[in-house]
């Protein structure tokens, strides 16, 4: 029997119907927005660019996140190519969002003519922001949830409210509240990014490296937890690997989720986190080493084109720009957060 509790429209309008995961995905955009609003003005940068990013970032993030998924499910739209589409159905992927929104982010940070590094440390807490309330359209949608748990479980143990438990039961089978976990598990790397951002250690692009870092880190294991996870078939050695490293999950009494075995041995989500991590810290280690005075993060963010900045509402310059930055640099704790 059907037991989608929760109506995925929030209202019609004629043929036209507004989705509880549409609405949800545009609020946690624009809470990632003013964060990075509120963040920018402590270096002077003008909410507009803030604003540019998001007007382009966010539609290249959706179409990225809709092929990356679709590329890996093909057999499920070859022969029904409209579905593709359907986006309020479901089926995106947050590493093909990060690879858009990335991709448009450089081609406008460049033309604006900021480091984009610099950008990318105050865009982080956005990014995450956005991915933990995102992640309640999943739950709306009664989707991207984990394998087979009992009530018991959900209500004793972790002690959930009604209205996620019974979202939850599934044709009768009540699954784990993956979207919740990871929600969760967002909201933890929110708060570390806060701390860690005002260390007066941090260099440019350490912050952005940190939030690939810690989000990995959480999406790793949360991900073999789910049954719906997009897989290929890899070496057994590799399979052996992750499952090894996956280990630490079942002290906590987790089970892994269905995967076919037909389908794929290796779930995406799990090697690219992996790949991801390490990449990160070598690159981490390795621009402090090979570049000369790299910028900390509370230096001043200039940018080289003067015209962009001249052009700005409130005449927004360059040594204006450069003199709110270090009257909010973490040396004047009076003016931070």
């Amino acid at each position: 029997m059907g037991t989608l509790l929760l109506n995925p429209i929030v209202f019609s309008i004629g043929s036209l119907s507004v989705r509880w995961y549409g609405l949800i995905l545009g609020v946690g955009a624009l809470v990632g927005l003013l964060l990075a609003i509120r963040e920018g003005k402590r270096f002077g940068i003008p909410q507009e660019f803030f604003m540019d990013v998001l007007l382009i970032g966010a539609p290249s993030a959706i179409v990225a996140a809709r092929i990356y998924y679709v590329a890996f499910m093909w057999d499920e739209y070859k022969n029904d190519l409209w579905k593709v589409f359907k986006i309020w159905e479901g089926g995106i992927a947050i590493y093909g969002a990060l690879i858009g929104a990335i991709i448009s982010a450089v081609i406008l940070v460049r033309r604006r003519g900021y480091n984009f590094w610099r950008i990318a440390d105050i865009c982080a807490p956005g990014l995450i922001v956005g991915q933990m309330i995102g992640r309640w359209g999943n739950f709306i949608n009664q989707e991207a949830y984990g394998g087979p748990t009992t009530e018991s479980f959900l209500r004793d143990t972790l002690h959930l409210p009604s209205f996620i438990v019974n979202q939850m039961n599934v044709e009768g089978t009540f699954h784990h509240p993956t979207f919740l976990y990871e929600s969760l598990w967002s909201l933890g790397v929110l708060i570390v990014l806060f701390i860690l951002r005002r260390r007066k250690s941090l260099r440019a692009g350490e912050l952005f490296f940190s939030y690939f870092i810690l989000y990995s880190i959480g999406r790793f294991f949360i991900e073999a937890v789910r049954t719906d996870s997009l897989a290929f078939q890899g070496p057994d050695w590799l399979a052996s690997f992750i499952n090894g490293l996956w280990t630490p999950m079942t002290w906590l009494g987790f089970e892994q989720g269905a995967l076919d075995p037909a389908y794929g041995n290796i779930r995406i989500s799990q090697l690219l986190p992996i790949f991801i991590i390490i990449i990160a810290i070598v690159s981490m280690i390795l621009r402090r080493k090979m570049i000369p005075n790299l910028p900390r993060y509370s230096d001043p963010i200039i940018s080289t084109k003067a015209s962009y900045m001249d052009s700005l509402p409130g005449e927004v310059t360059q040594e204006k720009a450069a003199a709110s930055a270090k009257d909010t640099s973490p040396e004047h704790p009076d003016k931070t957060e």
